[in-house]
């Protein structure tokens, strides 16, 4: 069965969020406490809390001395128990699958990574999934205290619901599996396998989402973010609030044109960013012009090693990406770009030519306020983000579908399915 949402559901968990919350900011309370700063009644109070200890979100953690108590015991304290997993957060990338948890203080408590072939069906990708979490926190995380997974793909996806009716695209290949969206195929399989709501968006934005909030771009109002990696997307932060767009179709910065007459792409279009900064378009060019190199790593290192070949593709690139951000720079005036993905690993080879071009085409008046940054969340960022859509707390938020009602969409699970993985699984 599906989980509950009607108006009772949907005020019970208000509660729970709100004693969540106070237990997060101020740590180990009385219930006397709790009552006074909720404001809710004594016996809601204590239903809630009584929900919470039984399925080990909350903990006893000790006892204190609330003044005058007569002849009576010490009250008794709770807190949030770290080692209960709130929220999940997967990136299901073209070629990867990245995981992250946070435990319900909010503090991050694993993540792992998983190169897999591109092909990998679904169902074997959450299966990987599942064995990568299942090692989070030493194998400790408590699964059964899930509340929500945050999921990116691949690609637009235009229906953050993930529902059958959703219009939901995405570039992986086979792209349709026996008339079934492959994303949502995704969100219906993961559900099936944890039992709790999936929310699912595109893994730039979510990526985005990460660096913005933990990550270079911390404490920024107007973030540009750019990954370059098997493909070439990223994110708006604007005024403060991730911007999806007009059917969350906001950061395909991969398939704005420059060069018109390139090469094919993926898309449907010709000479796109992504078919001249893409990982697989910069090692193909590199070897065209006699470069050796099987992966990122080896062009790294030979960028490293100043190697003049390398040294001149990636300024060309790095020319290109540059026009690209400009242009984006002089139309929504961020304060902060933030480069991610494989290709930033070549450092200052390719960031010094984007930060030339920058500073040729902004805008005099603004060129000198917009800050160049590498990213520094690395693979987890995407699962972070994951995790931030989940949690939906972060005022960059503030704009954007809240909580696991974004799987409303999805169809129930069956009841062979329902049951809960296993601590430790």
């Amino acid at each position: 069965m599906s989980p509950p949402r009607g108006p009772l559901s949907q005020l019970r968990r208000g509660h729970e969020e709100l004693v969540l919350g106070l237990l997060r900011k101020h740590g180990p309370l009385s219930r006397g406490e709790l009552g006074k700063l909720c404001r809710l009644s004594r016996t809601t109070l204590y239903d809630i809390l009584a929900e919470l200890v039984a399925t080990g979100a909350v903990v006893p953690a000790g006892q204190q001395d609330d003044g005058p108590r007569g002849r009576g015991r010490p009250a008794e304290t709770l807190a949030l128990n770290p080692g209960a997993g709130q929220a999940i957060g997967i990136d299901f990338a073209r070629r990867a699958l990245h995981v992250a948890a946070v435990n319900l203080a909010h503090e991050i408590v694993g993540a792992a990574s998983e190169p897999h072939d591109a092909d990998l069906p679904w169902e074997r990708r959450v299966d990987l999934a599942e064995r990568l979490i299942g090692r989070l926190g030493g194998g400790d995380l408590r699964l059964g205290a899930l509340s929500a997974i945050g999921a990116g793909v691949v690609g637009p996806i235009s229906d953050p619901d993930g529902g059958p009716d959703g219009d939901i695209e995405s570039d992986f290949e086979n792209d349709i599996e026996a008339g079934e969206p492959l994303p949502h195929r995704a969100q219906v399989l993961l559900r099936e396998r944890f039992g709790v709501p999936v929310l699912l968006d595109n893994n730039t934005r979510l990526a985005a989402l990460g660096e913005a909030i933990w990550g270079a771009a911390a404490g920024g109002r107007d973030v540009l973010y750019l990954r370059l990696s098997h493909g070439v997307g990223g994110g708006l932060v604007i005024d403060g609030s991730l911007h999806r767009g007009a059917y969350g179709l906001s950061g395909e910065f991969g398939h704005i044109v420059v060069d018109p007459g390139g090469r094919p792409c993926s898309c449907g279009g010709t000479g796109c960013l992504e078919t001249v900064a893409s990982v697989r378009a910069v090692l193909d060019a590199y070897r065209d012009r006699g470069g050796h190199a099987d992966d990122v790593r080896d062009l790294v290192e030979a960028a490293g090693r100043a190697e003049p070949g390398a040294l001149a593709l990636l300024a060309e690139v790095g020319a290109d990406i540059g026009a690209v951000l400009a242009a984006l720079c002089n139309a929504v005036g961020p304060g902060v770009i933030v480069i991610g993905g494989e290709l930033a690993e070549t450092g200052a080879a390719l960031l010094e030519p984007i930060g030339r071009t920058l500073d040729a085409r902004v805008m005099p008046i603004s060129r000198h306020r917009v800050s160049l940054r590498r990213a520094t969340l690395g693979e987890a960022a995407g699962a972070l983000g994951g995790i931030a859509l989940v949690l939906h707390e972060s005022p960059l938020l503030s704009r954007y579908p809240a909580g696991p009602d974004l799987a409303a969409g999805v169809p129930p699970l069956s009841p062979r399915h329902h049951n809960l993985v296993k601590e430790g699984s």
